[in-house]
């Protein structure tokens, strides 16, 4: 989710979602209770999936809207994503997606983690292709009710997915899916041992930080990436280097294309990173206190995209492109797409292009968001990656 400045001010919260959040931190507390403590990965998958109760699971206001609200008068939900900041981030990754499916002979999209439906909605509207079939996998029953309403202009292309298929052929979709899959969190101790961080209850019955040693499938993974740094705290997505793997096996010809914000892994384990990426979201402010509101905060961690590209190959699938956002977009047109705005028509004009820069500048999204695209039997090079890739880096 876009970043606002990290900060521990947090905003006024309303009885109801503070309620919320206290059936949520019951279940927490309940979980805790029979087992001592759990792996921070359960917590957050708790916090974030927990039927009815987590994050993603219930009816939270949880995506702002630039385009239909002015800064000055508070963004409602708690981040922003691209598609909600500007259509013509969809009407650029169109682009690609055109090209996939006419190289893989499909007609096929699949996205996983739809949001607010407004990404389909304009990559529907941009290709105007009645032959594209537009399948969504969304684990918030919520989010696929607001997906549902505002793509029933396409109700016959549209289909939902209850889980991943067992075949696909087409174009995948993952913006700012790999962030918010629950991640483990080690820290590394004086004595050049691993602990893995649980969250346990305190006397008073507070959440609070408890170390156990790591087990050692994940000592030896975390070892083979960096080296030891005593006092040095990060995280590892297991879960999302799993999904990876698993569509090694489901994607049989086609691409996707990952879009998230996040590092190469020698800069995401660099030495000055030592507290790592951690990040909630609360009412679009930001900061790093992951045990408190559970159930009305979002919760994230940077991609390693090195990760993410060893476990495609790793399952079979080719690494076919990996850059920054605003080359992605470069590359696939953006400039040429807004070509066709009218700079005479100062006031829409303005309107159009403002939240574009943040899409493509460097001290916003354009840098810290990389896309990368990974597949199986596509023989031509991708669009989006003809200047600047970085696959080196990874």
């Amino acid at each position: 989710m876009s970043h606002f400045s990290r900060n521990n001010h947090f905003p006024d919260i309303d009885p109801i979602s503070l309620e919320h959040s206290t059936h949520t931190a019951t279940h927490l507390k309940q979980l805790i209770g029979q087992q001592g403590s759990i792996p921070f990965q359960v917590w957050m998958h708790e916090a974030l999936y927990a039927p009815g109760l987590g994050y993603y699971a219930s009816g939270n206001t949880k995506l702002g809207n630039y385009q239909n609200q002015a800064i000055t008068q508070g963004l409602p939900g708690d981040f922003t994503t691209a598609p909600e900041l500007s259509p013509w981030f969809a009407r650029t990754l169109s682009r690609q997606i055109k090209q996939v499916l006419q190289a893989s002979g499909t007609a096929a999209i699949l996205e996983f983690g739809a949001g607010t439906g407004k990404l389909a909605y304009d990559i529907l509207s941009t290709l105007n292709n009645p032959a594209i079939k537009y399948f969504i996998l969304e684990l918030s029953a919520d989010l696929k009710s607001r997906q549902q309403e505002k793509l029933a202009d396409f109700n016959g292309q549209v289909q939902w997915l209850d889980a991943l298929p067992k075949h696909f052929e087409g174009c995948v979709i993952a913006n700012e899916v790999l962030d918010a899959m629950p991640v483990n969190l080690f820290e590394w101790q004086e004595d050049g041992s691993l602990a893995e961080k649980h969250v346990s209850l305190n006397k008073a019955g507070e959440f609070t930080w408890l170390k156990q040693p790591a087990n050692a499938a994940m000592a030896e993974k975390i070892t083979a990436r960096m080296p030891v740094f005593p006092a040095y705290a990060s995280e590892v997505n297991l879960q999302a280097e799993a999904w990876i793997h698993e569509m090694g096996n489901w994607l049989k010809k086609g691409v996707a294309i990952l879009i998230d914000y996040g590092f190469p892994q020698k800069e995401y384990y660099h030495p000055q990173r030592s507290q790592g990426t951690l990040m909630c979201h609360l009412r679009h402010h930001a900061h790093d206190n992951a045990l408190i509101y559970p159930g009305i905060q979002d919760i994230t961690a940077h991609v390693d995209f090195t990760a993410m590209a060893d476990a495609a190959l790793d399952s079979g699938l080719e690494v076919l492109g990996y850059t920054s956002q605003a080359n992605f977009l470069l590359n696939c047109g953006l400039m040429d797409l807004l070509a066709a705005l009218d700079p005479q028509d100062v006031a829409r004009y303005a309107k159009e292009i403002a939240p574009v820069q943040k899409l493509v500048s460097e001290a916003e999204m354009g840098e810290l968001f990389k896309v990368l695209a990974i597949g199986v039997d596509i023989g031509e090079d991708l669009l989006g990656f003809t200047r600047a890739d970085r696959r080196h880096t990874l």
